[in-house]
């Protein structure tokens, strides 16, 4: 299978290019990204002669670069991770994530269509459903949109788009939407890996509110399997529901890390909460789990565990970025 990725070289993106040529030895991929201020070559480091592995910089909504790109290379699906994906960035600037998330993604639709591309995965988020209450169900493929940021407003919309392209001409697509991922390779903005390199440089933990958000975390390996089985096995025109099984609040992931580190709750620094911010997120997995197979195989901890020594083995990495 040769596969052109965008956005390959951020964090769900880059692991999953780790995954693919680690675990399919006859697999190609073509990793096409923009490298935004998220997008970092050194993820792939490893691959950069690897005659599998080849990179193209560019822009998603670059119509013609992206013709030029996939016109003769014989792909045989798209995985669209390429986003951009921070809420509080999205509330300081939301025109930036209609452009990407939205025009881009309709320009590699059309592009596909045009190149008669036999599949495209589309990778979006939990947030388009809005937020839940402790008593609700948690979300699944059947829950309606009700975006609440720039952010997820603009991930809905490309949502949109995918699924009108498979109705409107008939372009082969599937959808997974999933919960907060963590792991290797995390931009340390986010809460998990900003929470570890806080600790590991001296510094407080900052926590909104008082941290009774609650998520559904899933490990980015656990999400590269889940896109990998949707790829190769999941219908055309299904949205898959993909979820970690957790339901923790934000205080309680960071007191788990504190534990790891060995530090307690005085590195912990209330501040003011963001405007607008989800109460609750969970993600409802049985489809995928009864369709093709799928469920996390890596317990919270375990995941947890492992990216605090993935950090800690690289603080290059992150102190570069």
């Amino acid at each position: 299978m040769k596969l052109f990725v965008t956005g390959g070289c951020g964090f769900i993106g880059s692991n999953f290019i780790h995954y693919i040529l680690e675990k399919y030895p006859q697999d190609e991929v073509i990793n096409y990204d923009l490298l935004t201020y998220a997008g970092n070559p050194e993820n792939l480091k490893n691959w950069k002669e690897d005659s599998r592995y080849s990179f193209i910089h560019g822009d998603i909504c670059d119509k013609e670069k992206l013709i030029l790109s996939m016109k003769n290379a014989h792909v045989d699906v798209i995985v669209h991770f390429a986003a951009e994906s921070h809420v509080d960035r999205s509330i300081t600037d939301a025109t930036s994530f209609v452009k990407t998330n939205v025009l881009g993604t309709q320009t590699l639709l059309e592009v596909a269509r045009i190149l008669g591309i036999p599949r495209f995965h589309h990778v979006s988020t939990d947030e388009v459903f809005g937020a839940l209450h402790l008593e609700e169900k948690a979300f699944d493929e059947k829950t309606p949109y009700n975006p609440r940021s720039p952010y997820s407003a603009s991930k809905a919309g490309s949502d949109h788009f995918v699924r009108a392209y498979f109705e409107t001409y008939g372009l082969p697509v599937t959808l997974s939407n999933c919960s907060n991922n963590y792991g290797p390779f995390h931009y340390p903005e986010k809460l998990i890996p900003l929470a570890i390199t806080n600790v590991l440089n001296g510094k407080k933990i900052p926590l909104y509110g008082e941290g009774n958000q609650i998520r559904d975390w899933l490990y980015v390996k656990d999400h590269c399997r889940a896109i990998n089985v949707i790829i190769r096995k999941g219908l055309i025109g299904e949205t898959y529901c993909i979820g970690g099984g957790n339901q923790p609040t934000n205080k309680e992931i960071i007191l788990l890390l504190l534990n790891i580190l060995g530090f307690d709750e005085e590195m912990i620094e209330y501040v003011s909460d963001r405007p607008g911010h989800d109460f609750r997120y969970d993600m409802n997995y049985e489809k995928i789990k009864k369709d093709l197979q799928w469920e996390p195989s890596i317990s919270l901890e375990e995941g947890l565990r492992e990216t605090v020594r993935w950090y800690k083995e690289n603080v290059s990495w992150w102190k570069n970025v």
